[in-house]
This record gives structure tokens, sequence and C-alpha cells, in this order.
């Protein structure tokens, strides 16, 4: 989402919309009128990311934080639903850079305007781990060394690395050939250095493909297009089929968590 945006760098705000729908309201921080005239005539100087939320950073000192949770999209046009628009920026360029808006189809997600102290109140080292996208691989091992979890469950909680999701972590692990079950104790510095060569790999091919769009649709790139990553995907949501790189076993899906995963029984044995 964030290399989407990057066009509108430079630009400055001339209006904040809510439309009015008839669906669950967003959380929007500190409040709809003084987030407003927070963002009134700046201008954006930067568009970055933390974990999974996408920030606007304006010249005001102040940073409009994107956070999409299941199913938002920080998108420049074109929404898959105009129905679910929950934030629409105006901006002081011609088409088809004069906006960007924030789609919700759950209105799971927030949007609020923080300074950098808050930022680094709720998104800071305090709070999250490292980027699990550039993190070295000795830091990225001792996060995870002495939790007592199962590493899939592990790998989802943000305050350890940032930045993996539910699909992530199951494609990171086939492709790594760790069962999702195995305690995060019970690896050796070896498997979690492979378990790190295969985030690192795995999340920056998933950017450079702009992410997967599964078959529900949901999930879009910020001109409202499909990602590219569903295509290379070796084990998620393909319960019941032949593994992709043994072809003898067959994928298997459990809940944990509460998630979904997958993984191939034969290739990622439990120790």
């Amino acid at each position: 989402m964030r290399r989407g945006l990057l066009p509108i760098v430079g630009s400055r705000i001339t209006e904040v919309e809510f439309p009015e729908i008839p669906y669950r309201p967003i959380v929007v921080l500190p409040d709809r009128e003084a987030f407003a005239r927070g963002c009134l005539g700046k201008q954006i100087r930067d568009v970055r990311r933390i974990a999974k939320r996408v920030l606007v950073d304006l010249d005001n000192g102040l940073s409009i934080v994107m956070q999409p949770k299941m199913a938002g999209i920080a998108m420049l046009r074109d929404a898959p639903s105009p129905q679910h628009i929950r934030v629409l920026f105006h901006l002081d360029r011609p088409a088809p850079h004069d906006q960007f808006l924030y789609w919700d189809r759950r209105g799971l997600g927030n949007v609020c305007l923080w300074s950098q102290a808050e930022i680094d109140a709720v998104l800071g080292p305090n709070r999250l781990g490292p980027d699990a996208s550039i993190v070295d691989a000795d830091l990225f091992v001792s996060r995870f060394r002495e939790c007592n979890r199962e590493v899939k469950v592990a790998m989802l909680d943000q305050s350890l690395v940032a930045g993996i999701g539910n699909l992530y972590a199951a494609e990171i692990l086939f492709a790594a050939k760790i069962h999702p079950q195995q305690r995060c104790t019970d690896l050796s510095t070896r498997q979690w250095k492979r378990i790190h060569e295969e985030t690192i790999r795995i999340l920056q091919q998933a950017i450079e493909n702009e992410g997967s769009t599964l078959k529900d649709g949901t999930y879009r790139n910020a001109i409202n297009g499909e990602g590219g990553y569903q295509s290379m995907h070796r084990v998620y949501d393909r319960e019941g089929l032949p593994c992709t790189r043994c072809s003898k076993g067959t994928v298997q899906r459990i809940v944990q968590g509460q998630r979904s995963t997958f993984f191939c029984p034969r290739c990622q044995k439990i120790q």
C-alpha cells in the first residue's frame, strides 16, 4: 500500500470528507473535526510504513496513520465499492493524483492524526518488534529463541517481530520446512536462521508484487488492481491438494490462535 501512495508526496490536502455510510463506523482520532482541521492545507512530505500501518507525513509534524486491520485499504482511486469509502482526501493535483482515500468494507480499521510522540508511544520499539522485512538474523533469532509458544503463533505476535501476517507465516514456515506447531524453544539456531532467510525473501517478494488478493477479493492495490503474490502461494489455502514441493504429501489445515494454518505434514515434520 505504501508504494502505491507515493505519487501523492508533495501535494497539498484541500478537503477531507467522511462519507455518511450505513455500516459500522471506523474509529477516527482525535475526532473528525480535529482530524480534518489538522490536515487541511498541509503538504504531504512522505509516505512510510510501520508494520501493517501506512503513515502519510504532513508538513506540520503530524502524520495520518491508517491501520487497515482485516479489510482496510489505503488507495489513490477506484475504490472496490464507493459505499465503503471511510475517509476521502482531496489534493491540489490534477487527476489521477487528485485524491487518496481509506476504504474499509468491514469497518474494523482506524485512521488517526498523530504526532511523532504519539506514534512512538503506540508503534515504537516498546510496543512493536523490529520490521520483519529488514531485521537482521541475530536480532530475529533472539526475539524468538526463548519464547515457549508454537512457532506460527509466535510469528504473528507483533511485539516480537512486526509485519508478518497469517498468510505469510504459513508460506515462510513451508519454505523453511518447519512444522507450524513446533515450539520455538525446540528449534535450533540453524533452523531459526532458515526461517529468517525465508521471512526476508518472501516478504520482499510480496512487497514487490503488491501483496496477495485472495478469493474474497478484499485486498486490492492503490489503484484497485489485484496483488500479484497470490500466484506464488505454495501452501496457503491449498487444503487437500498435493504438496507443491514433494507432491506426495497432502496439504492440511489446522487452527492456531483462531487463525487458519496450512502445511504439508510430510515436508514439515514436527520434532
